[in-house]
C-alpha cells in the first residue's frame, strides 16, 4: 500500500459540494447509456444473468472509543445486485449496491460497476464505471494508481472494497509485438481515507477546522491518461507503465505557516513511469516492480506542503511449503529525492518524512477441511519507523452460498504521525456474513 501521510488529515467539516456535483452527472449519463445498451440487448435475446448476496458487515473497536465517542467503525447490511447481459461482441455489465449504514443511519444506492465491452479480432474497449487493477503487489500499490477505499481496509471490510471504481474508457490493442491498454479518466476520483470521527489520527493542525478541499477542475487538461504495454520476457510476464494524472491523497496548504486559520486540501500534479516482471524462480513466484513518481508541480522538492518526487521498489516471493499452505514476502521501499532541499524547507515542529521508508509484507495462507476453512495472517512492519499493522482472519464456508469471516486489524509501533502508529488507537475486531445467490 502506498504510504499515508500523516499531515494529510482530513477534518470533519471538509468542503466537499465540488465534488458532489462532479460525481452526480457521471453516474447519471453512464446508467442511461448502460440501461440503454441492456434495453436493446434484452429485446434481441441477449444472453442475461443475475447474481448476487446479502451481506451483514461488523466492526467494534478493542482499544478505546472513537473520537465521536462511538464503539463500531463500521456496521451495515448490504444487498448487491450483479447484472449481465452480452449479445454478439457487446456485454454489459452491472453491479449496484444498496445498503443501510447503522453508524450514520443512512441507507443509499451505490452503482460499484457500471460498464459496457465491446471486442474485435485485435481490439477492445470498455467504457463506464470499472476497476482498474495494475502492478503486482499484495496490498503494496506503485503502478497501480487508481483510487483505493483505505477506510474500508482498516474497517475490516471484504478486501474487494478496497478497490474503488472510476467512470473511464479503457482499450485494448493486440498487436503482434506487445498487448497495450490505455486507460483515459476524464473525472478525477481521490483515495478515501478513514473518516476522523472513526479514526484516531494524527493532525499536525488539529486547531485549525476550516478547511477546504480543492479537486482538480472537469477540463480537457485535467484528464488523467494512463498506458501499460506487457508481453513475455524471457518466460516472464513484463509489463511498462505511464500515467499522467494526480496524486490521490491530499496535500495540505495553510495560509500561514505560524497561525493559520485556514486550510485548503489539494492534488498536486503526478506522473508515473514504472516496470514490473514476474514469473517462475526458486520453487515460487517471483515479482520485481519500480516506479518514478514525478512530482510535476515541484521538481526541485522545495515546497514542503508537495509530496517529493520518489523512486518506488517491490521485490516479492510467493510459495506454497506444503499442500493447502502458501507463504507469501514482499520487501517495497520508496526513496525521497531532494531530500536536503525537503528538509531546508520544512517548517519547524513538523514531523519529517525520512529520504527512505520501507515495508516489510508477509501474508500466511492455510486452507483445511478440503478447502471450506481458511485461516490466514496478514501484516505489515516498517524497519525504518518501527511501526506495524496484524491482521489475522478465519473464514469458514458452510456451503456454497453461505460463508462468514472473522478478524482483527491491530496496529502499534513507531510514532503517533507514522503511517500505522498513528492508528495504535484503532486495534478493531471485525465479522463478514454473506449469502450468495
Amino acid at each position: 500500500m502506498s504510504k499515508i501521510r500523516s499531515t494529510e488529515q482530513r477534518a470533519q467539516n471538509t468542503d466537499r459540494g465540488s465534488r458532489t456535483s462532479q460525481c452526480q452527472l457521471p453516474v447519471i449519463w453512464c446508467l442511461s447509456i448502460l440501461l440503454s445498451v441492456f434495453f436493446s440487448l434484452t429485446a434481441e435475446a441477449a444472453d442475461v444473468s443475475l447474481h448476487g448476496f446479502v451481506q451483514g458487515n461488523y466492526s467494534v473497536n478493542t482499544d478505546t472509543s472513537n473520537p465521536d465517542s462511538g464503539d463500531f467503525k463500521w456496521g451495515e447490511e448490504r444487498f448487491q445486485i450483479k447484472l449481465e447481459a452480452s449479445k454478439g461482441s457487446a456485454r454489459l455489465f452491472l453491479k449496484t449496491n444498496i445498503f443501510y449504514d447503522h453508524i450514520n443511519e443512512l441507507d443509499g444506492v451505490e452503482l460499484k460497476e457500471g460498464f459496457v465491452d465491446f471486442a474485435a479480432e485485435k481490439w477492445d474497449a470498455r467504457i463506464g464505471r470499472q476497476i482498474i487493477t495494475w502492478g503486482l503487489g499484495d496490498l503494496i500499490f506503485i503502478n497501480d494508481i487508481y483510487p483505493k477505499d483505505y477506510e474500508a481496509f482498516f474497517s475490516g471490510r471484504p478486501l474487494e472494497y478496497l478497490k474503488k471504481g472510476v467512470d473511464a474508457l479503457k482499450i485494448g490493442l493486440y498487436p503482434a509485438f506487445a498487448s497495450l491498454e490505455l486507460i483515459v479518466i476524464p473525472i478525477f476520483e481521490p483515495n478515501n481515507f478513514p473518516d476522523p470521527k472513526r479514526f484516531h489520527m494524527f493532525d499536525p493542525m488539529p486547531t485549525v477546522i476550516n478547511r477546504r478541499e480543492v479537486e482538480p477542475s472537469v477540463k480537457i487538461d485535467n484528464t488523467e491518461i494512463a498506458l501499460r504495454a506487457y508481453r513475455d520476457v524471457a518466460g516472464f510476464d513484463g509489463s511498462i507503465y505511464f500515467y499522467r494524472g494526480f496524486h490521490r491523497q491530499p496535500s495540505m496548504l495553510p495560509d500561514s505557516m505560524t497561525m493559520p486559520v485556514k486550510i485548503t486540501l489539494f492534488y498536486p500534479d503526478l506522473s508515473v513511469y514504472g516496470a514490473s516482471l514476474q514469473g517462475r524462480a526458486l520453487d515460487g513466484v517471483l515479482s520485481l516492480e519500480a516506479g518514478y513518481y514525478d512530482s510535476r508541480q515541484d521538481r526541485d522538492g522545495k515546497d514542503p506542503m508537495i509530496p517529493n518526487s520518489q523512486t518506488k521498489y517491490l521485490i516479492g516471493y510467493q510459495r506454497q511449503l506444503w499442500e493447502d499452505f502458501t507463504i507469501g514476502f514482499q520487501y517495497f521501499g520508496e526513496y525521497m529525492h531532494d531530500y536536503s532541499e525537503y528538509r531546508k524547507n520544512l517548517p519547524s515542529g513538523f514531523p519529517g518524512e525520512k529520504r527512505l521508508h520501507d515495508l516489510i509484507a508477509l501474508r500466511l495462507t492455510q486452507f483445511l477441511k478440503h478447502q471450506t476453512l481458511r485461516l490466514s495472517f496478514f501484516s505489515f512492519y516498517s524497519p525504518t519507523e518501527d511501526d506495524y499493522l496484524l491482521n489475522p482472519e478465519i473464514k469458514y464456508n458452510f456451503s456454497d452460498y453461505l460463508w462468514a469471516a472473522a478478524g482483527a486489524n491491530i496496529f502499534g509501533g513507531g510514532e503517533e504521525w507514522n503511517q500505522f502508529g498513528q492508528m495504535d488507537k484503532n486495534d478493531n475486531i471485525y465479522t463478514q456474513i454473506r449469502y450468495e445467490f
